[in-house]
């Protein structure tokens, strides 16, 4: 038998693949949730000099990438990925936005925190692996400290809103509310596991020692690095246009799609409308709410019944969608529910499987201290976040190691994604699986508080004024006060949540609108190419072609699909 020695990567390819190996090296969290092996036992620097060494880490592979030739389509697109994400991080690094991360989400006041959620507790080595992380987390909340003392410096402030609610989450986390803390939490669990007494000793002091240093840190928020913060919320359209570049890999044009988005609520909310007759013949979305909210028949008590809900839907689906509209590797069929700690913000996520699948991809759901939950809008939101959305995007992406090089399998562009998973839902929809009005309804509400999310985004990060043709405040200029009363009124989601979403929105520039706008681009893609294939456009091949295509931002996904 002559065995064939495998092909050698190409240079883009191997640039690629060595930029994910000397990236993980210097970010160790997003090593751990992108699944890279190695560096579970380290934090991420996020003082200036660890910043500046990641940004010089991008610039140095840019200039090599442009040196390669790129023989292939797969070539072509794996250089035309790296290079987009690379440089859209450097504009940022440019403008200094690492000196003011501060906010509710995706700041590195969590990522800290969070990066403990996806380690391995079961046997002695990885408790010791845990316990050196642990014992990191005061030296990298004082390069995150260091960071923000110069971002105030250079008169880059953060907005006290979003100091506020990192002063809460610090609070929650070190245990200063009362409640023990994340830290101590975790190390009281880890205590059931196989620990020796010394190494149990070492975790608690480690707990202790990470429980304290997010309380000095919560302090210093508030009192240190709390005056000199900036009273406003909106980023202004410069500013703007650089995250949406971030989010979205397109340049967007923030006052078309503002229109659009009005569009979209007023389209969505006739045909919620609609749908809530069918729960309540001449009732009102209002009257259908009351009734999917109070009916205990619609409804699960308890954490382990909302998580082994959402556990059996998921499964379920793979089943369904396997061998039908999809093709689903053995390794991606495995997928866990999860309750998230308390402390984040307050959306389900999701977070993907290690590169050898060892770590499954995870659903997280913050329950917000609630033990009752309504259904009706739970469904959609499994089909976003699990599959047919962000699970078997990321998942089934993870799985082709021969077709696509390390980093497109390894990143993350929210626009791409999140657009995909609000496709995935609606996906459910066309094929049936949300014919039951009550599941329908709640798909209905995501789709429009995706929408409302477009409208306050760039309203309020541009400072534009209300439409004249909606009844809400026409022609006045949004306000925080104003977003939060629109967004709790107009999304049909709880109060408590909604409140949580606006100071993501203002802290997190245009990731908000990614949901939509990037529905918008896949949308596109399929209907040019039902009209250029006619007869012979087969959704299933196309799902398969498009995802097949790896993460990449909308403008070079845009031109992709136009090539099937």
């Amino acid at each position: 038998m002559i065995v064939m020695a495998a092909a050698a990567p190409s240079a883009v390819f191997a640039l690629s693949d060595r930029y994910v190996t000397e990236a993980a090296a210097l970010d160790p969290i997003m090593a751990t949730s992108r699944g890279v092996a190695g560096h579970d036992d380290r934090l991420t620097d996020y003082s200036p000099d660890g910043s500046e060494a990641r940004a010089e880490h991008a610039r140095h592979t840019l200039a090599e990438l442009s040196t390669l030739e790129a023989g292939t389509d797969a070539d072509r697109r794996a250089a035309a990925v790296l290079t987009e994400r690379l440089e859209s991080a450097q504009a940022m690094h440019d403008a200094g936005e690492h000196l003011r991360a501060l906010r509710v989400l995706a700041s590195p006041v969590g990522a800290i925190r969070q990066v403990f959620d996806l380690m391995a507790t079961t046997t002695p080595d990885e408790l010791d692996v845990v316990a050196t992380r642990m014992e990191a987390v005061p030296a990298a909340l004082a390069g995150v400290r260091a960071a923000l003392e110069e971002g105030l410096r250079r008169q880059l402030p953060a907005a006290q809103r979003q100091v506020d609610a990192c002063v809460d989450q610090c609070r929650t986390w070190s245990g200063a509310d009362g409640t023990g803390g994340f830290f101590r939490a975790l190390a009281d669990r880890i205590r059931t596991n196989e620990a020796s007494a010394a190494l149990q000793h070492r975790i608690d002091a480690a707990a202790a020692g990470a429980s304290d240093g997010y309380a000095e840190l919560g302090h210093w928020l508030r009192d240190g690095y709390g005056p000199g913060a900036t009273g406003g919320d909106g980023v202004g359209l410069d500013r703007y246009r650089l995250w949406a570049r971030s989010s979205l890999g397109s340049d967007l044009d923030p006052h078309e799609t503002y229109a659009w988005g009005w569009q979209e609520l007023h389209r969505i909310e006739a045909e919620m409308a609609e749908v809530a007759q069918e729960i309540v013949p001449g009732g009102s979305v209002a009257d259908a709410k009351a009734i999917l909210e109070s009916d205990d028949g619609r409804a699960i008590e308890g954490e382990d019944g909302l998580r082994q809900f959402l556990q059996d839907l998921m499964d379920r689906t793979i089943i369904d969608l396997d061998g039908t509209h999809f093709d689903i590797p053995e390794p991606v069929r495995r997928v866990e529910a999860m309750i998230a700690p308390p402390g984040g913000a307050a959306a389900m996520y999701y977070t993907g499987p290690s590169e050898d699948f060892t770590r499954p991809g995870r659903t997280w759901y913050p329950t917000l201290g609630k033990t009752r939950f309504p259904l009706w809008g739970e469904v959609s939101i499994c089909y976003h976040e699990g599959v047919p959305g962000h699970h078997l995007q990321v998942a089934q992406v993870r799985y082709l190691q021969e077709e696509l090089s390390r980093f497109q399998r390894l990143t993350f562009v929210p626009g791409h994604g999140e657009g995909w998973a609000l496709y995935a839902e609606r996906l459910m929809d066309e094929l049936g699986y949300l014919d039951n009005p009550d599941y329908r309804l709640g798909y209905l509400r995501a789709q429009c508080m995706r929408a409302v999310r477009v409208v306050v985004d760039i309203g309020l990060h541009l400072g534009l004024d209300i439409v004249d043709d909606d009844a809400f405040h026409p022609g006045e200029r949004w306000t925080p006060n104003l977003g939060r009363e629109f967004v709790i009124t107009r999304s049909h989601f709880p109060e408590d949540f909604m409140a949580s979403e606006i100071i993501r929105y203002l802290g997190w520039p245009a990731q908000a609108i990614s949901y939509k706008v990037g529905e918008r681009v896949w949308l596109a893609g399929r209907a040019d190419a039902e009209v250029r294939r006619g007869d012979r456009f087969d959704l299933k091949a196309f799902h398969r072609y498009a995802l097949d295509l790896g993460p990449m931002g909308l403008d070079l996904l845009r031109d992709e699909l136009q090539a099937y």
